[in-house]
């Protein structure tokens, strides 16, 4: 961590600043396997809160949330839980995937590519799901998450970069360091709101 911090430090002032103004980021760790994704499908396009929210109805209902329990419990029984239509469908898909063909334990000695390559093949999961999982539950190095509203907003805000390309090409300097970057760009999205960081 110190090491990823001192070379984004040595690299970019406006990271630098950062840490100089509200200390070290927070660094999010989650769960890796089938729950967590689960979770992270609920995530997509509402609050954390609202999400957690909906989780916790599931797990009451199901006890144990597994790839067995959710592709058994029927669409009705999840819509009472919250959950969407099109995301109990993105959650069967993902049950069915996990007990046929989807190793979730392999992704431990897989490249973020691989696992990505993998993941993106399932419906329901995008970019911005990958991300997150690779970054919070593999703990990979070198992530920048531009599916992240919070992301592009903090560099368009620091930056005054506004294409994604653009964006890429800035997050190449930060290279091979980005997730740590990203941490550091939340941590000032967050400090700015006077917001808690939430996993």
């Amino acid at each position: 961590m110190q090491e990823a911090i001192r070379y984004l430090c040595d690299k970019e002032e406006t990271l630098k600043g950062i840490i100089d103004k509200y200390g070290n980021p927070f660094i999010p760790s989650r769960p890796q396997g089938f729950v967590t994704l689960c979770k992270l499908i609920l995530e997509q396009q509402v609050s954390i809160d609202s999400a957690k929210a909906c989780f916790q109805k599931i797990e009451t209902r199901l006890g144990d949330v597994s790839p067995e329990t959710i592709s058994k419990c029927s669409d009705d029984e999840l819509k009472s839980c919250g959950v969407s239509r099109q995301k109990i469908s993105y959650l069967k898909i993902l049950a069915k995937a996990v007990s046929e063909e989807l190793d979730l334990e392999s992704f431990n000695s897989k490249s973020a590519d691989e696992v990505r390559n993998e993941l993106i093949k399932i419906k329901g999961i995008g970019h911005w799901t990958i991300d997150v999982y690779l970054m919070f539950s593999l703990q990979s190095p070198d992530i920048i998450p531009l599916g992240d509203i919070a992301v592009v907003n903090t560099i368009k805000e620091l930056f005054d970069v506004h294409t994604k390309e653009e964006m890429e090409r800035l997050s190449d300097h930060w290279k091979p360091y980005r997730s740590m970057a990203t941490f550091i760009l939340w941590h000032h999205y967050l400090e700015k709101r006077n917001r808690k960081p939430m996993v």
